[in-house]
């Protein structure tokens, strides 16, 4: 019996660079050496590109247990036959969209049911999203209400920082508004939870930002440290939490990506994606942690500017499908683990 998990992998917006990126992807033999990957999406998007390998043979499948995994070809389950008009790289349509939603809505539905290991996202555009009629800021939101998770944290992770964000796509002046002690708490305990269920970690070590610069100092430059933050990582350290902070945010991600610490939890979106993109720009993956399923993603967008042109970089996606296949064998380690513990 194969062993190797299925690991569903959504087109994204058919008219970006997501077909481009599958096809390079899966040209790694290394890739099947670790899994079954399934492509959900369009059989004519991923047709009409052309990698420097030439053609790759497509295997059409009706469910996942059929996935061959086999290198050298693509399992695909085709939910939209789009038109040519409907899916022309770098010219988003609202069809392309509708579609691009349904990938995202079977593949969630997919790994709930257990029939994959995990869901891979590539890249959508939020816009279209929005204008195909799903009314939701991005992925994240969307895969949270389908998975009836009301809380959840967007992380982004490489090989040497990790970093979950406390709020995401808010503008900057809202940020001082948004914090609040309860939401820096979650935010802290489900980072932690999911190091060590789905990354292995044992006692993860979890550093706190400060939201101003020199961490406030005492009140001087902010009130935020010492009201919000400060409270909130006393509760969850009251709880068993290996948290540090808030420190400087200036000095905070240099101590973290040498080693001195597992993840970094930054109070907003550029404070923690900056560091974290200089180090992995081209490998960083984009995990949504809280959720029943687990759920990686390249950490780019559409690229419509070079779609179809050839010139997509699939570093990104090739690094979720293995960030995958290492957090589905991390947690079914975690399940028999904690059963053990229970017996």
């Amino acid at each position: 019996m194969d062993q190797r998990p299925v690991i569903g992998i959504t087109l994204g917006d058919p008219s970006g660079i997501g077909p481009e990126i599958v096809l390079k992807a899966l040209s790694d033999v290394g890739i099947y050496d670790i899994c079954r990957p399934l492509v959900i999406g369009d059989s004519g998007a991923l047709s009409s590109i052309r990698t420097g390998s030439g053609k790759t043979p497509i295997q059409g499948i009706r469910a996942p247990a059929q996935a061959r995994g086999k290198p050298g070809h693509i399992d695909l389950l085709s939910l939209s036959a789009l038109k040519e008009r409907d899916r022309i790289p770098g010219r988003p349509a609202v069809e392309g969209g509708q579609a691009m939603v349904e990938y995202i809505r079977k593949a969630v539905e997919l790994a709930l049911q257990g029939e994959i290991g995990a869901m891979v996202t590539c890249p959508i555009s939020k816009i279209l999203m929005q204008q195909a009629g799903c009314p939701f800021e991005g992925h994240t939101q969307f895969i949270a209400h389908l998975t009836d998770t009301s809380d959840y944290v967007m992380m982004l992770a490489g090989d040497r920082l990790r970093v979950s964000l406390v709020t995401i796509h808010c503008a900057l002046k809202d940020v001082p508004d948004c914090l609040n002690q309860t939401g820096v708490y979650k935010t802290v305990v489900i980072t932690s939870e999911a190091l060590r269920r789905d990354f292995g970690l044992k006692d993860p070590r979890i550093a706190i930002a400060a939201l101003n610069p020199h961490a406030g100092e005492s009140g001087l430059f902010g009130k935020e440290e010492e009201e919000i933050i400060k409270p909130a990582l006393k509760r969850a350290e009251a709880e068993g939490f290996h948290t540090e902070g808030p420190f400087p945010p200036d000095t905070i991600f240099h101590k973290a990506a040498a080693g001195g610490f597992d993840a970094v939890v930054a109070m907003y979106h550029d404070q923690g994606l900056i560091p974290l993109k200089l180090l992995h720009f081209s490998d960083a993956v984009n995990v949504t942690l809280g959720l029943p399923i687990i759920r990686t993603s390249v950490d780019h967008g559409t690229a419509y500017d070079i779609a179809g042109k050839g010139m997509a970089d699939p570093s990104s996606l090739k690094a979720a499908i293995r960030m995958a296949v290492t957090l589905v064998e991390n947690r079914q380690k975690f399940k028999r683990q904690a059963a053990e513990a229970r017996a």
